[in-house]
């Protein structure tokens, strides 16, 4: 099958969502702040305390050498996570990485979430993607649903419902799992002209923004 490719995907995502940014609120960029990220992790799995799927999450974060290598930067609104995901059908089809966060302030502040083969599902029946969050300024947390997603080929990613973490700065991770689909010949096993498959995160993508 034919997977389109990630990089160009996700640097238009990027760009485009930049540009809304300074069309909506006049600038794009932050002061660059650094992360430790052995304390933003640790303090992201006490966040997450109480829901077993979060917790279970973010403790495959605490001590692995992925996160640890991650860049010192916090990543700015409309960039995506340092660390990203990986998942059972990765990139192209096989296990392997798989997608990335994203922190967005268009129309409100949401996380959201790029990735994947193929194109994001209309219908995410039987699949779950949440994100964790932590505010490391003012000690606000929550878990927050990612369903937001229009069927349009411009729309690249799913999203969260606008939320409000107060400024400083955010850490947070994305986990669970998503179904994608591709176009395919229509035949008695794929009556609608597509493919599906669900995309289950392995290692959740964790990243920084300040607010």
């Amino acid at each position: 099958m034919r997977i389109p490719a990630f990089a160009r995907r996700l640097l238009t995502c990027t760009v485009v969502t930049a540009a809304a940014t300074v069309l909506f609120t006049g600038h794009a960029t932050a002061e660059p702040a650094q992360v430790d990220w052995a304390s933003a992790t640790q303090a992201l799995h006490t966040a997450a305390a109480g829901d077993p799927s979060a917790e279970k999450a973010v403790s495959r974060l605490l001590g692995d050498a992925r996160v640890a290598a991650a860049a010192r930067e916090a990543a700015l609104p409309a960039q995506p996570f340092q660390i990203p995901a990986e998942s059972t059908v990765g990139r192209g089809g096989g296990a392997g990485l798989y997608g990335s966060g994203l922190s967005l302030n268009v129309d409100g502040f949401r996380f959201g979430f790029f990735g994947g083969p193929g194109t994001i599902a209309p219908n995410q029946t039987g699949a779950r993607l949440d994100v964790v969050w932590l505010n490391l300024s003012n000690g606000r947390s929550g878990i927050e649903q990612l369903t937001e997603h229009r069927d349009i080929i411009a729309d690249t990613t799913i999203r969260t419902r606008p939320i409000d973490p107060g400024p400083g700065m955010i850490v947070a991770a994305v986990y669970g799992n998503l179904w994608h689909r591709w176009p395919v010949p229509v035949s008695a096993e794929h009556p609608d002209g597509f493919r599906y498959v669900r995309g289950d995160i392995t290692f959740p993508s964790m990243g920084s923004v300040y607010n």
